[in-house]
Order: structure tokens, then C-alpha cells, then sequence
């Protein structure tokens, strides 16, 4: 018997992107780009394979990321490596290492690309995933905390997403956060026993990540837990005061968390997550999916050798809200439909329609061809399956006499053009 063929398969975790998808990542990108044009953010691009230290410093030995989730390796050089889990880290090392401080300030950046985290795939959770996101780095502003949150509200409105609520809160400076980590330490200390193993081991090493949990008993338990927001220094209390003023005038729907603290070690000031639910919604929901999530990270750049550079930011979880809208039956906007059908018969018919295909790309018409098919009847009926207005059609007496046939295909008529006039009678035919 003839030994059977290995059939590959994806590895866990890791999705085709296919054609019937396409539609919404152009749209969803587009309107990303649009944002970013309209904001005066600069597009970045950092390489997908980091040095592991990078993340291990800025995101945190204890994150979950760092301690299970990274895709990392040694390379033949000696060097650990890992491929990219957020892109935060990176674009600090980037605005570092390429000098990006002694540009006007604030820099504005956003970016678009794969990351990649090894944890269990599930619905909204792959191992490698897309964010679209923005950074300004270089100002403490309060606005500029609001503006990433409108950028993103924004972002998903674009999408038709109707019903988008924040969740927002403020866990201060490491100053603030010194005296309310003693208390929150204290109010765990009786309670240790009914938390969840992973929870005693961050109150051991980073007790604000208790309040992060996803365990059912442990979110119960939080429920109790002292409330930082009431331990803010003055400053930051102004300035968190300062952005709810901001997105109240904005309009910008948001609900006051203050558990919230988002599980990476640079955060600090403003956090938030944006969700697909009104305010009455959101509370309802048990570990709802955030589609857009970020943060303040004041100490980041200082923690990767440079000087103290504010800095905020905020990504959209690019599967996360395809699936979103397509679960909610959300069309994505459509691409514009091609004008023209070309359909050539015979041999040299094919070789000079080659050639006018790649002179009505260059001229900007939306053209679509099947060299592949030789029948007219074949030919027409793609046009007519695609409901394309207008076919232009090249057989043999046409290339012999150097003309081409354009059909209406609602009306049925037809006329010949001579080749060399088909460019300027396109153009009025079809106003271009």
C-alpha cells in the first residue's frame, strides 16, 4: 500500500487570517490609519524577536506574561530571545535606542502587528494575536490620558460598535502606592487561607495583582478590599480628577473601578479597559473580554536606563473585536466593487489583454479578469455573478482590427472602441 501523506495542521493557538475575513481587517486597519492621520501619530514598527531582559524589566519577572505566557528561546549566538508579548516594552527601547528624546515633545507613535503569549486558546484568547495601538510619550498631561481613551472609544464606535463603556481608575505614584500596598497586605493578611495559591504568591512579590485575579473566590474577597483611589497623593488626585473632567465633556462614557490595575508591572496613574456593554451591562458581566485596554507608564523608559519620561498609551485586541462584530452581525464596510470585467478568447486575445489589464490598473480603474477561463460564456458569467456594470471583451477580429467591445451588462448594448481611444472613453463613460 502506498505509504499515506502527512496532512499539516496549524499549531494550537494560531488562526489563518482567510478571504472571507478580509473585509473587516481592512477596515478595521483603515479606520485605525485614519485615526492616527487625524491625531498627528506617526506609524512605528518594532521586530517581532526581542531580547527577553527587555520584557523581564518592564512588564515583571511575576507578571503572568513573563512567568508563562512568553514564547522564548536561545539562539545559536547565546542570545534569549523571545517573540514579542506586547509592543509597549519594545517601542520604549525603540524611543531610547533611536534617540527619539531629542524630538519634539510629546512623541506620538501607533503601531499595528502580531503578538504572541503561550497561554490556554480560547475564545478571545489565541497564542498570537493583532493589536492596533497608540503612545505618546513625553508629557504628563491629563489630556493627553483622555485623548488615548477617546482615540480608542472612538476606534470602536468607527467599528459600529454601539453600546462601549471605560472602565477607569488611578493607582498612583510609587509613593501613593507604598502606603496602600501595607494596607492592602494587611487586609489579605486574615484571608490568605480562601484565596487561590496564585494570589498568596503575588502578595508576596506584587500584591497589587491580587486585585487582577480572575478566580471567582478571589473577586469576592476583593470586594472588601481598602480602595486606592482614597489613598492618591494630592497631585495625582488633581490629575485624575482632571482627565474624568476631560472625558466628561468628551462625552465619553466611563465607570469608576477601583480594583482596576491591569497586570503589568509599568503601569502607574491612569488605567483602564474599554467593553462592548453599557454601564448597567458591564456590571452584570463575569470576567467580561476587554477590547481596548491601557494605561499611564510614567517609569517605564527610567527603568530601561534612560531618564524619567512620562508616557501613556493604549491597543485594541484587533481578533477580539472582529469576533465582536461578527458575533453581533456587524457587516464590515464595504470594498468598492470593480468596474470592469475583461474577458479575452484565444491565444493572442490573452497575451495583448495582459497588457490592457496593466494599463487599466495604472490608469486607477477597479478591473477583474480570469485568464485561467476560456470560455465567453464562462467569462460573462463571473461578471455577471459579481454584478460588474460594464464588460470589455477581446477576441481574436479584435486584436487583428485593434479594437475591443464594451457591454453594458444592464441594458445589453455593446459598441466597438478602437484601442487606442479606450483610456479617454472609459474615463467619460464611467466618470473618473
Amino acid at each position: 500500500m502506498p505509504k499515506k501523506k502527512k496532512i499539516f495542521h496549524l499549531l494550537r493557538g494560531m488562526k489563518d487570517i482567510l478571504p472571507e475575513d478580509s473585509p473587516y481587517w481592512f477596515w478595521l486597519r483603515k479606520t485605525g490609519e485614519s485615526l492616527a492621520r487625524s491625531y498627528n501619530f506617526s506609524y512605528i514598527q518594532t521586530p517581532i524577536l526581542e531580547r527577553k531582559e527587555l520584557f523581564e524589566r518592564s512588564t515583571g519577572k511575576e507578571s503572568e506574561i513573563v512567568k508563562k505566557q512568553m514564547f522564548s528561546f536561545r539562539t545559536k549566538g547565546g542570545d534569549n530571545v523571545v517573540l514579542r508579548p506586547e509592543f509597549t516594552p519594545a517601542i520604549a527601547r525603540s524611543y531610547l535606542e533611536q534617540g527619539m528624546f531629542s524630538w519634539p515633545q510629546p512623541v506620538k507613535l501607533f503601531y499595528f502587528g502580531p503578538v504572541f503569549r503561550y497561554e490556554r486558546p480560547q475564545q478571545g484568547r489565541e497564542r498570537e494575536f493583532h493589536q492596533f495601538g497608540f503612545e505618546i510619550i513625553g508629557s504628563s498631561e491629563p489630556a493627553y490620558d483622555a485623548q488615548i481613551i477617546l482615540i480608542l472609544w472612538k476606534f470602536l464606535k468607527s467599528l459600529k460598535i454601539k453600546t462601549l463603556t471605560v472602565k477607569i481608575n488611578d493607582i498612583g505614584c510609587q509613593r501613593c502606592r507604598k502606603k496602600y500596598i501595607r494596607l492592602l497586605k494587611k487586609y489579605y493578611q486574615t484571608k490568605k487561607r480562601f484565596i487561590c495559591s496564585d494570589c498568596r504568591e503575588r502578595l508576596k512579590s506584587n500584591p497589587l495583582r491580587v486585585l487582577d485575579c480572575k478566580n471567582p473566590k478571589c473577586q469576592e474577597i476583593k470586594k472588601g478590599a481598602p480602595i486606592i483611589l482614597d489613598h492618591l497623593c494630592q497631585n495625582h488626585r488633581e490629575n485624575f480628577k482632571e482627565v474624568l473632567e476631560i472625558l466628561d465633556n468628551l462625552k465619553v462614557p466611563y465607570l469608576l473601578d477601583p480594583y482596576l490595575v491591569r497586570g503589568l508591572d509599568y503601569y502607574s496613574d491612569t488605567v483602564f479597559e474599554i467593553f462592548a456593554y453599557d454601564v448597567e451591562e458591564i456590571e452584570k458581566e463575569t470576567n467580561p473580554l476587554a477590547l481596548a485596554a491601557g494605561g499611564r507608564y510614567n517609569n517605564l523608559i527610567k527603568e530601561l536606563g534612560g531618564k524619567s519620561v512620562p508616557a501613556v498609551g493604549g491597543a485594541i485586541g484587533v481578533e477580539r473585536v472582529i469576533d465582536l462584530l461578527k458575533e453581533r452581525k456587524i457587516s464590515a464596510a464595504k470594498q468598492e466593487k470593480s468596474q470592469l470585467f475583461l474577458v479575452q478568447l484565444g491565444r493572442e486575445a490573452k497575451k495583448q489583454a495582459v497588457l490592457i489589464f496593466e494599463e487599466l490598473i495604472k490608469e486607477g480603474f477597479r478591473v477583474k479578469e480570469n485568464f485561467a477561463k476560456e470560455s465567453l460564456k464562462a467569462q460573462m458569467q463571473l461578471a455577471d455573478r459579481e454584478k460588474i456594470p460594464f464588460v470589455l471583451i477581446l477576441g481574436q477580429k479584435e486584436v487583428f482590427s485593434q479594437t475591443i467591445i464594451f457591454k453594458d451588462m444592464e441594458t445589453g448594448i455593446q459598441e466597438e472602441i478602437p484601442l487606442k481611444k479606450l483610456i479617454p472613453v472609459l474615463k467619460k463613460r464611467l466618470k473618473k
